[in-house]
């Protein structure tokens, strides 16, 4: 399967050194380049990409607005770029729907397999500069809204288990081997979750797991 996948990033030289990278990969297929937030909004709709590489900071309209309207229109997944490992900006995105977050001074190897992951519809939770940035944010903002709360309360106990554990950064491995089931009963659970959360996108899961104060 081709992974078809927009670059937005405002430096020239970083946007070119994204797009050699992602070429070389025979999966790949750069389909669109924007320079700023509104290009990337406009191309994200026109070209319905499976994957987003979208940076945090671009002139005109900035990465976190942008990602919320490209993931309200579902025209791809999100997956944002960032300099700094703690970054208000990328939680703000996290929110907005991103599928996850990478850091610009990453190894080619590794921008490759995030964006293979968040095609496959996963989320980027397992490095631990995730699980602090997730962690520090929500511990200072836990407003959670009494319709997400009721919909919470409908989950059974072994999805709000798995829940706690993806609040938690664990990946659906290690969740399995945590709740001793199988990988695969795991993603039906995730899958029914999100469904009954009405959630996008695992982060989303994650941070509301973190709201809610949910323990392993």
């Amino acid at each position: 399967m081709t992974i078809r996948v927009l670059v937005a990033e405002d430096q020239a030289a970083v946007r070119a050194a994204l797009v050699m990278i992602l070429r070389a990969e025979p999966d790949f297929e750069v389909v669109g380049q924007a320079a700023d937030g509104e290009e990337a909004v406009r191309l994200a709709l026109e070209l319905r990409p499976d994957v987003v590489l979208m940076d945090v900071q671009m002139p005109r309209l900035d990465g976190v607005s942008a990602t919320r309207e490209v993931v309200a229109a579902g025209a791809g997944q999100v997956l944002v770029l960032t300099t700094f490992d703690l970054d208000e900006y990328v939680y703000g995105a996290l929110r907005a729907g991103a599928a996850g977050f990478l850091l610009k001074d990453l190894e080619a190897d590794t921008l490759v397999e995030g964006i293979r992951t968040v095609a496959r519809g996963d989320g980027m939770l397992a490095p631990s500069v995730t699980r602090r940035l997730i962690g520090s944010f929500t511990r200072a903002d836990r407003q959670v809204g009494p319709e997400a709360r009721e919909a919470v309360g409908g989950l059974t106990g072994r999805e709000r288990e798995v829940l706690a554990c993806i609040g938690a950064g664990l990946s659906n491995g290690e969740i399995a081997a945590r709740l001793e089931m199988a990988e695969a009963t795991t993603k039906t659970h995730v899958s029914r979750i999100l469904a009954k959360l009405r959630l996008r996108s695992r982060v989303q899961a994650a941070i509301l797991a973190q709201d809610l104060g949910l323990t392993l």
